[in-house]
């Protein structure tokens, strides 16, 4: 990363006494640039080094032989901090007092004010990342061979070097099958949209719309709803507009109509790249504040099935926690580069910041375990049973251990009944059952769907520019010859021409006399008659609804008696 002349240019300069005195230099009438060339000159001097070397304790040297031997001998600050504790950024007074160059609160520490190590900043896919590192010609100087993996003593901190291998497990619990369901949801999902634009808030539908689409789903978890609402703004099926989600028509109609298979494909490989779906949002007891900090959900999704790739076999059942424990090891940092596990504001169930690496089984750990048994298994990638998880052919096909299935495809038909009943089984082609659902009513979700076709649903299709001979020829291609059922054939051509005449249906109040005097002599008494409406027959007529207290203390001023029994207002 950096010599060691800018290294030391970099060190607070109330650091330079400690150093001169770590490497032998007399400092004291020498300016901090002069001293900077003295200690440059004596750091590089192998003699000197190997001097300098020798005083290190056997851990101090295992962590710079390792450090040396990493990739540009560099090393990630959270990660080397971890093995080999923090540095602590101490004042000129404060290091004449402790003398960490001496003997430092961490093995970290003491190679930083010796001189050793230094810190720095560099680009990592677009993120700047701090990193420990030894400045490039001070390698050349040290005597690294003093010190081999082979010599290393016991107790000593060592990074773990290669990723072993999940062994399998026989024996498995509670086993769940992947499905493709998502498939025929997310067609609900569009069909409903087609309909009427739902109304959003966040990353989730609103509350009364996710309430009813509920109900035509087969699986109707909540979260898997939020799932198909971020999956489907990625592969542009969908878009906001206003606050509500819209079907892409375009977009969409290419979806539906291709194969399961290929619409598999297409959801997984969106939800690679989705960036509006934050499954951290969607953990069960995490609570992820909005602002504060920045989460790259896309970035950690990719880094953990780059991960998953390397450590699942292609057949067979691992443990979840095996392989959370192996990732929690070689590669903790998958979301956090920077390996700052102190800034981020995540709460669990009783209100807690959980912060610091020991809080890492709760955030990380978790988060791989949902990515396995939530949106992995939702989309058909991976089977699941009590703390196990193993790859379908999808699953092997995303993770690029073999190319994408292409099964065939019955090209099945809609069933007409002969009570007009129309039963569409998931084999169905999804862009069928889409234009079905736009004219028809689901009555019941499943294999097979139940739909029907009522007034309401004819009306609904009228909003959509869809005609009763539209309707005709759809149901007609799929009866392939067979007679329109009875029922159908009436509705349609009763609803040809659109509804040929309306009526209004609403409650109102009625009073009603014991004789035909005694609603004569109200009506005959302008106080009374203000209160009432049409006449109903010789003994009932129509009340104003807002006026029945007042006609109720006027009746009973002039001695009528008045009988509410069987009066339902909302007053009451």
């Amino acid at each position: 990363m950096k010599n060691l002349f800018a290294t030391l240019h970099d060190y607070d300069p109330g650091m330079l006494p400690a150093l001169a005195e770590t490497w032998r230099i007399d400092g004291k009438s020498l300016s901090d640039g002069e001293l900077i060339r003295q200690l440059q000159g004596a750091m590089l001097n192998a003699e000197t080094a190997e001097a300098v070397w020798e005083r290190l304790d056997e851990p101090a040297r295992t962590a710079m032989q390792l450090l040396v031997s990493s990739a540009q001998s560099r090393m990630k600050i959270g990660q080397f901090e971890r093995f080999y504790g923090k540095i602590r950024k101490l004042g000129r007074a404060q290091i004449e007092r402790e003398q960490p160059h001496i003997q430092g609160e961490s093995i970290a520490e003491t190679l930083y004010y010796r001189g050793f190590i230094g810190e720095g900043f560099d680009k990592v896919d677009g993120n700047m990342i701090g990193f420990i590192f030894v400045p490039t010609d001070l390698i050349g100087a040290l005597p690294l061979h003093k010190t081999s993996y082979d010599k290393l003593g016991e107790g000593v901190d060592v990074p773990p070097e290669e990723m072993p291998a999940l062994g399998l497990i026989d024996t498995v619990d509670e086993v769940t099958r992947a499905d493709t369901s998502i498939v025929d949801d997310m067609t609900t999902l569009l069909a409903a949209l087609q309909t009427r634009p739902a109304a959003l808030e966040g990353e989730r539908f609103a509350p009364d719309f996710a309430t009813n689409i509920r109900q035509y789903l087969l699986q109707a978890h909540e979260n898997r709803l939020s799932f198909m609402l971020g999956v489907a703004e990625s592969a542009d099926l969908i878009s906001r507009e206003s606050g509500k989600a819209h079907p892409r028509r375009s977009e969409a109609r290419s979806w539906l109509e291709a194969s399961r298979a290929q619409q598999i494909e297409r959801l997984a490989n969106a939800w690679l790249a989705c960036e509006t779906y934050r499954e951290m949002w969607h953990i069960p007891g995490l609570f992820p504040e909005d602002s504060g900090w920045s989460y790259d959900a896309a970035a950690a999704r990719g880094a953990v099935m780059q991960l998953l790739a390397d450590l699942l076999p292609e057949q067979g059942w691992v443990s979840i926690n095996d392989l959370i424990e192996i990732i929690k090891e070689f590669e903790p940092d998958f979301q956090r580069l920077d390996g700052d596990y102190d800034s981020w504001y995540i709460r669990n169930e009783a209100g807690e910041f959980l912060s610091g690496f020991e809080s890492w089984d709760a955030v990380e750990g978790s988060l791989i375990e949902f990515y396995l048994v939530g949106p992995m298994h939702w989309l058909g990638l991976v089977d699941t049973g009590e703390d196990v998880a193993r790859l379908t052919a999808y699953g092997r096909a995303f993770l690029e251990h073999s190319e994408w299935p292409q099964p065939d495809e019955p090209n099945a038909r809609i069933d007409v009944r002969g009570d007009g009943a129309l039963l569409t089984s998931r084999r169905v082609s999804r862009f069928e059952r889409f234009q079905l659902a736009r004219f028809a009513h689901c009555d019941k979700a499943g294999d097979p769907y139940h739909y029907r076709i009522d007034a309401d649903s004819i009306q609904r299709a009228a909003a959509q520019d869809i005609t009763t001979q539209h309707i005709h020829s759809f149901i007609a291609r799929h009866l392939e010859g067979k007679p329109m059922p009875l029922p159908v054939v009436k509705l349609l051509r009763n609803w040809q021409a659109g509804a040929h005449s309306s009526v209004t249906l609403e409650s109102m109040l009625v009073l009603r006399a014991t004789t035909e005097e005694t609603l004569e002599k109200i009506y005959a008494i302008p106080a009374l008659r203000r209160y009432l409406g049409a006449r109903l027959g010789p003994t009932a007529c129509a009340v104003r609804e807002d006026q029945w207290e007042a006609l109720r203390a006027s009746l009973l001023e002039m001695a009528i008696d008045v009988d509410l029994s069987r009066l339902r207002v909302d007053h009451e």
